[in-house]
Order: C-alpha cells, then sequence, then structure tokens
C-alpha cells in the first residue's frame, strides 16, 4: 500500500467546487491584489486568532520579515531564537542585517528552551522569536515574563500552528505579533505562497500594512522603504473556503496522532510530548527513533512517505557560519537532528493507512 506523507488531492476533492466559485468571483472582478477577499481573510483569521488585527502578506517568510522592518529591527541589533527550525526564522533576521542569535530546545517539545534566554540576551537584544515548533506551542508565560523584564519584542513564529493553544490562549495572540504560514502544506494552506500577521496593537498593524506595500502612503508617497509583500486575492480566497473547516482537521490530526501513540506505546518509538498548557496541531507528527536514517530508507522503500524536519540545526549551516557557531554548541537541537522522522498524519488518512504506517514501523524497529 502506498501512503503519501501528505495528500493535498483527498483534501481538494472535497471542497473542489467551493474553490472554484470562490476563484471565479476574484476573476470576475479583476481585484487580484488585496481587495475585499483578502480583507474578509484579514477580519477571519483575527477573529479565529483572538487578535484585533491581521495583515495579510505574501508568505510566511514574509510575515516575519514584515514584522522585524515594522517593529525597526536592523543592523547591530540581536535576535534570540532556536537553532531547530525551517531556515526562514533566522534567514529574516540576517535579511534586516540584525544578527540571529541561537538558544537551544527543550529536548521533549523541540521548542526554544526558555530556561536558557537570559543569559543569551545582551544589551543589543531588542527581540524574541519562539517557534511554536510542529504545531505545539513554546513555553509562552516564561518567554514573556523574560521579555517583559528586559522590555524586548516577541515575534511568535507560528508558521506551523495556527490554531493551537498555550493556556487557552492562540498562537499569535500573546506575543508583540504572531506570524502564520499558508504554504501548502500546512493545516491551512493556499495554492501558493500566502501568510498573515496577527497582532493587538492598533499602530503596529498600520505600519504593517504600509510595510507590505513599499511603505507608501497615498499612492506614489513613501513613508519609509517597505517591501512587496502583498497577499493575492486568489489566495485569500481558496483560504475563505477552507478556514470553516480548519479546526475540524486539526482534530482529525490529533485523533490520527492519539492513534499512533497507542499503537506504538511500550516500542522503541519516542512519541510525541504534548505539554499539558498545550493543544497542538500536529502540523507535523514527529516521531524519535536511534538508527533514524534506516528507518527512513525503510519506510521509502515501502511506499510510506516520511520526511526529516530538520536535518541540520541552522548554527551548523554554512549560510551561518560567520556567526561563529560549532558543533557541541546546542546538543539537544543537534540529536533532535539525527534522530526525528515525521509520518503521515494528515486528516484523509483512513484505518488500513495508519495500520500499514504503524507495522512496517514496528516490523524495522524489531
Amino acid at each position: 500500500m502506498q501512503v503519501p506523507l501528505l495528500d493535498l488531492k483527498a483534501q481538494y476533492s472535497k471542497i473542489k467546487e467551493d474553490v472554484l466559485v470562490q476563484i471565479g468571483e476574484v476573476l470576475d472582478s479583476q481585484i487580484c491584489i488585496g481587495g475585499p477577499k483578502v480583507k474578509e481573510l484579514e477580519d477571519k483569521v483575527a477573529k479565529f486568532s483572538d487578535c484585533k488585527f491581521a495583515v495579510g502578506v505574501s508568505s510566511g517568510t514574509d510575515a516575519i520579515l514584515n514584522s522585524l522592518m515594522s517593529l525597526g529591527i536592523g543592523p547591530g541589533d540581536e535576535v534570540i531564537t532556536t537553532p531547530f527550525t525551517f531556515f526562514a526564522t533566522a534567514g529574516c533576521i540576517a535579511r534586516v542585517c540584525a544578527k540571529p542569535v541561537f538558544v537551544d530546545i527543550d529536548p521533549k517539545t523541540y521548542n526554544i528552551n526558555p530556561a536558557l534566554i537570559e543569559k543569551a540576551i545582551t544589551k543589543k537584544t531588542k527581540a524574541i522569536m519562539p517557534v511554536h515548533l510542529y504545531g505545539q506551542m513554546a513555553d509562552m508565560d516564561a518567554i514573556m515574563s523574560i521579555a517583559k523584564k528586559h522590555n524586548l519584542y516577541v515575534i511568535e513564529d507560528a508558521a506551523q500552528s495556527i490554531g493551537s493553544t498555550y493556556k487557552g490562549k492562540k498562537a499569535g495572540s500573546i506575543g508583540t505579533a504572531g506570524c502564520f504560514s499558508f504554504f501548502p502544506s500546512k493545516n491551512l494552506g493556499g495554492i501558493g505562497d500566502g501568510g498573515m500577521i496577527v497582532a493587538n496593537d492598533e499602530e503596529l498593524a498600520a505600519k504593517m500594512r504600509l510595510t507590505r506595500d513599499h511603505g507608501q502612503n497615498p499612492t506614489y508617497y513613501y513613508k519609509f522603504v517597505g517591501g512587496n509583500f502583498r497577499l493575492d486575492a486568489i489566495q485569500a480566497a481558496a483560504l475563505l473556503v477552507k478556514l470553516p473547516y480548519l479546526e475540524q482537521w486539526s482534530q482529525a490530526r490529533r485523533n490520527n496522532a492519539e492513534y499512533y501513540n497507542k499503537k506504538f506505546a511500550d516500542t522503541l518509538i519516542q512519541t510525541p510530548f504534548i505539554s499539558p498548557d498545550c493543544v497542538t496541531i500536529y502540523n507535523q507528527y514527529v516521531i524519535r527513533v536511534p538508527r533514524r536514517d534506516e528507518l527512513a530508507k525503510h519506510l521509502k522503500e515501502n511506499n510510506i512517505g516520511c520526511a526529516i524536519y530538520y536535518p541540520m540545526p541552522l548554527h551548523l549551516q554554512e549560510c551561518f557560519a560567520y556567526l561563529g557557531y560549532k558543533q557541541g554548541d546546542f546538543p539537544q537541537s543537534e540529536k533532535a537532528a539525527k534522530e526525528v522522522l515525521a509520518l503521515p498524519v494528515y486528516p484523509e488518512l483512513t484505518e488500513e493507512m495508519k495500520d500499514c504506517v504503524v507495522q512496517t514501523i514496528l516490523e524495522a524497529v524489531k
């Protein structure tokens, strides 16, 4: 049996007609950048995320970049974040000519370890950027306490976590700003690139709207140098169809994760640890095993989709060599990178498909 890591066609087949109607309305209007669809999506995502404001942008990466620019973070500044994340987290810090300062992760949640943050703070530190990895939020109370003490911004990289909660609070609603990605593989995925920033500060949200459109207001008069970070109306149209399904899709992922957890109990498979403070959306279901690469090879040979998020921490990446980090600086991130493996968890998995995944894995670890 073939079980892909993700099957977007299965999802699309159930909503195809509604998506085509929404896209047709955009094409008929020929309002293809911004416009009523984008505004409607912004309003609904803000409400969904328990935030006052939302700003649609061109990708999750540009959500982070816009946030950094709008907060005035740039040359000479430092931003504390995790090395165990997708490249964009630290890449955007470098793109505004600030310095990424890495802090190791909690080995159970894979999120930044708050106990290590304070000693990384210097006079140049301007922000902390926690990443809510795999769909589970970071320990935000501890992070916000440190930020308040040192007068720092907190930018939530919630690219994988729209709808996740921490002590009942939604991802993106706790920090200075929250950044979402609508990359097609996300729980709320578009039909191309897209993203959104949520915030509760009206002045900041207003600046973010200018920043996404080159900093102009009115047209052809520029307050500052911004970027071209605008959200396409066609993306907004597709996302408006998907948004009402998001909670049910995320619950289906939690159900599938629970199925795996039970099947892998009392085996060599280390299943995801979810903090009792959190409700995760399982953007990824990530197990941990010794000899991970052998298991991944075995799964692929048996037509079972899997992926490694992420095989090399950012502090060891060639592009960040100038930061001066070395092997051994962040041992928990380095160890996780050698052992984590994501399995299929998307809502449309059948019992037969899940059984096939489980049996193939258990055969291998024997």
